[in-house]
C-alpha cells in the first residue's frame, strides 16, 4: 500500500520528464519521441493524457505558475515578518526555486516564452498573465510597505515593482549566461539595501 502511493503515474511522470526536456533542451528540439523514450511511457499512454505537445506544454505552464504562487502567498501570509522582510523572502524563495537548475534561459517562464513560435498565443498569454500578477502583488506589498512606514512616502510604487521584477529575471538570465551563481544573491542584496530608509 505504501509503494501505491509514493509511485507516480504516467501522467506526472510525462509532465515531469517533458518539463525537463522543455527547460533544458529547448521545446522546439524535443520531440514526442525524445519524451517516451526518456519517460519510457508509450506515446498512445501519453497522448491518452494530453492532445499534443502544445497542451503538455501549456498543462506544465500551469504546474510552474501554480507552485510560484503557492511559494509566493505562504511567504506573504507570513504576519511575523515585517513587509521589507517579506520582500526578502519572497526574492530567496524566487532564488532558491531556480538554484541548481539548468533551464536554457535562466528562468522557467523566459525559456518558455523565448522557444514557442508566435503561433502560441496561449502561452504568450499565460507568462504576461503570470508576470501581471507578481507585479500587482509587488505594488500591494510595496503600498503596505509605504503605509507601514518601512520605505519612504515618496517611493515610486509601479517603477519599483518593474524594478525589482525585471532585476531578478534579468538576474536569473544573467546568472545562466555567465555562469555566476553569485550574481543572483548580489542583485537580490542590492534590491535589499535600496529598499532600506
Amino acid at each position: 500500500m505504501e509503494k501505491q502511493r509514493k509511485r507516480k503515474s504516467n501522467r506526472d511522470i510525462v509532465l515531469q520528464v517533458a518539463a525537463h526536456l522543455f527547460l533544458t533542451k529547448g521545446y522546439q528540439l524535443t520531440s514526442m519521441d525524445d519524451i517516451v523514450d526518456h519517460c519510457k511511457v508509450s506515446k498512445t499512454n501519453i497522448y491518452y493524457h494530453f492532445k499534443s505537445k502544445e497542451d503538455l506544454l501549456l498543462q506544465i505552464m500551469s504546474q510552474f505558475i501554480i507552485h510560484y504562487q503557492e511559494r509566493i502567498d505562504t511567504v506573504l501570509g507570513r504576519s511575523d515578518l515585517s513587509v521589507t522582510e517579506k520582500l526578502e523572502s519572497l526574492l530567496k524563495a524566487i532564488t532558491e526555486d531556480n538554484a541548481g537548475t539548468d533551464y536554457l534561459g535562466g528562468c522557467p517562464f523566459i525559456t518558455f516564452f523565448t522557444q514557442v513560435s508566435n503561433d502560441l498565443i496561449k502561452v504568450q498569454e499565460m507568462v504576461k498573465d503570470f508576470f501581471e500578477h507578481q507585479t500587482n502583488l509587488l505594488e500591494k506589498l510595496l503600498s503596505e510597505a509605504i503605509r507601514n512606514k518601512e520605505l519612504p512616502e515618496q517611493t515610486p510604487i509601479k517603477q519599483t515593482a518593474a524594478l525589482i521584477i525585471s532585476s531578478i529575471e534579468g538576474g536569473l538570465f544573467l546568472t545562466k549566461a555567465t555562469n555566476n551563481p553569485l550574481l543572483l544573491n548580489n542583485i537580490l542584496t542590492s534590491i535589499a539595501f535600496l529598499l532600506k530608509k
